[in-house]
């Protein structure tokens, strides 16, 4: 028996917002150049979805890993927020290696999911 795909989407949620909670309180430290937490939340979120994607999971699997855990896990608008005060504290440096950094480390997350996805001999690449 399946379980519906909201209710899969929704547990993996809640544990993947809870654990974004425990990252973020853990690393992030005030007026910090690229916020740790926030940095570190979305770097392993890119990575996990990356590997789940790689690996060929669908149904239930990618509806609760990918849509729900690794969804609410990451977070867009916190980065879009760290980014944007920087800007307004007119710390352009901050702000463009927050943006920058970010992007690239998340970017390189996702490939290495792949690269591991495909170490582990069942990537579904391409």
């Amino acid at each position: 028996m399946s379980l519906p795909p909201s209710v899969l989407v929704g547990v993996g949620g809640a544990l993947g917002a809870v654990a974004r909670q425990l990252v973020s309180v853990r690393l992030t430290r005030k007026r910090e150049v690229v916020p740790r937490g926030t940095f570190a939340v979305n770097v392993a979120g890119s990575f996990a979805l990356g590997l789940v994607t790689a690996l060929g999971v669908g149904g239930d699997v990618a509806l609760f890993v990918g849509t729900g855990a690794c969804g609410a896990f990451t977070t867009f608008s916190s980065f879009g927020v760290a980014t944007v005060d920087r800007l307004e504290r007119g710390q352009w440096l901050a702000a463009v290696a927050n943006a920058l950094g970010t992007l690239v480390a998340c970017l390189l997350a996702v490939a290495l999911g792949f690269a591991v996805a495909a170490l582990l001999g069942s990537a579904n690449l391409w």
